[in-house]
């Protein structure tokens, strides 16, 4: 709704957000009428009314009520009850009157279409124009136009119209932003042949903070191809979050060539652009290296959460924090670990809006509902475990998704 005053003599329809008192409005007003099909025609076909009511009990009564196209008042076209006289509740002058924003054109309109006026549109003493109409049945309502009001309606459409052209333009603009945002996650899998992989984001907007990349880190000193794993979630939601995101993606592709030899000193530039771009904002972030040859997976941990390894033995290893979070810092570090991966082994590096999504108990979906996914799924292709897993997530939050819904899946396999 339009924050702009509303014109003269016009109420706001929509209930209140307050609740400090009950809920009040005019419903309808009652019109004594002999045919109630004849007074329907009338009302609907050349006044231009809808119909809101045409309900027949089942002691063979009808009620209808209709309604002018603007506000919420009604008109409930009653018969007599039986033993009133219909002479003295039919027919005559009402006080009942309708409001228009062009008296003149709403007079001509309805003239043409049959509608018996009293008398022309007039001047009376309390301004504005004034004129009186029949239905079939001789009840006479009032109608009156204000030059307040078509000043006031004239305004308040262009505010309306400015108010939609602006949320046209941000839908366009969202919906570039989330092509855009969606090009930005990796296009092209970087080859391993010791290694499977595939990752997701679902935003819970149009765009998100969250973040995954695939990265080609070229090959160690030994001539053994690297691949990089990345998961990061940025802080804040919406455009926002995802042009920090988009920053950081930035840096991290702009720099990753050193991650080879000096991880640390990748991470260290990346937290220094990111904390120097960016106003208190700040980003987890998990950066994994495969040595294709010797499966050793290095990682660096930056307050994200803990990665899973399955082992092929079923059993669990959390893969920790080793540095705190990017970006609140101007000065920073991180320590490097690693781990080596045996064919069958299982690793997943995922955001919170997976493991605090939540049902209607509020009850959290947690670490370890993740954990029993991925032994449940542990023998499908990665990308198919992937999906399956971001839907049960979908299904446990049955109602609006909270939060971006990232995750990337890696196994190990035998070397060919």
């Amino acid at each position: 709704m339009s924050d702009a005053p509303l014109p003269f003599g016009i109420g706001r329809s929509l209930p209140r957000l307050d609740d400090k008192d009950p809920y009040l409005s005019l419903h309808f007003v009652i019109i004594f009428v002999r045919d109630q099909e004849r007074s329907l025609r009338f009302y609907a076909d050349k006044l231009g009314f809808r119909v809101m009511v045409d309900y027949t009990f089942e002691n063979g009564n009808r009620w209808i009520e209709v309604a002018p196209p603007d506000g919420t008042a009604q008109l409930g076209l009653a018969l007599p009850l039986p033993g009133s006289d219909p002479d003295k509740i039919i027919g005559g002058e009402t006080s009942i009157y309708f409001m228009t924003e062009d008296l003149h054109g709403k007079y001509k309109e309805w003239t043409e279409r049959g509608v018996r006026f009293k008398f022309p549109p007039e001047v009376p003493v309390w301004g504005g124009l004034h004129t009186r109409f029949e239905d079939p049945d001789g009840n006479s309502f009032g109608l009156i136009g204000f030059d307040e009001l078509t000043r006031g309606v004239e305004t308040h459409r262009r505010a309306l119209a400015q108010k939609l052209e602006s949320e046209r333009r941000t839908t366009q603009e969202l919906e570039i932003a989330q092509q855009v945002q969606a090009r930005l996650f990796p296009q092209i899998h970087p080859e391993a042949r010791t290694l499977e992989y595939s990752g997701l984001c679902l935003p819970a907007r149009r765009v998100g903070g969250d973040y995954f990349d695939f990265l080609d880190l070229g090959q160690s000193q030994l001539g053994h191809q690297q691949l990089g794993l990345v998961i990061g979630d940025v802080s804040g939601k919406g455009i926002a979050a995802a042009l920090l995101m988009a920053n950081l993606q930035a840096n991290l592709r702009s720099q990753c060539a050193i991650a080879l030899d000096r991880p640390e000193l990748l991470l260290q530039s990346v937290n220094r652009m990111f904390y120097e771009n960016t106003d208190s904002a700040y980003a987890s972030l998990f950066l994994a290296m495969y040595d294709d040859h010797s499966q050793l997976l290095r990682y660096a941990n930056c307050g994200h959460l803990s990665g899973l390894l399955l082992r092929a033995d079923d059993t669990v290893e959390r893969l920790d924090s080793t540095g705190t979070l990017l970006g609140l810092f101007p000065q920073w570090d991180c320590s490097i670990q690693e781990c080596t991966l045996l064919p069958g082994d299982l690793l997943a590096l995922y955001t919170d809006g997976i493991t605090e999504a939540y049902n209607d108990a509020g009850d959290e979906f947690g670490e370890q509902s993740l954990i029993e996914r991925l032994r449940r799924h542990h023998d499908l292709p990665c990308h198919t475990a992937l999906t399956a897993i971001a839907d049960e997530v979908r299904c446990f939050n049955s109602r609006e998704q909270h939060d971006d819904i990232t995750l990337i899946l890696a196994k190990c396999k035998a070397s060919q």
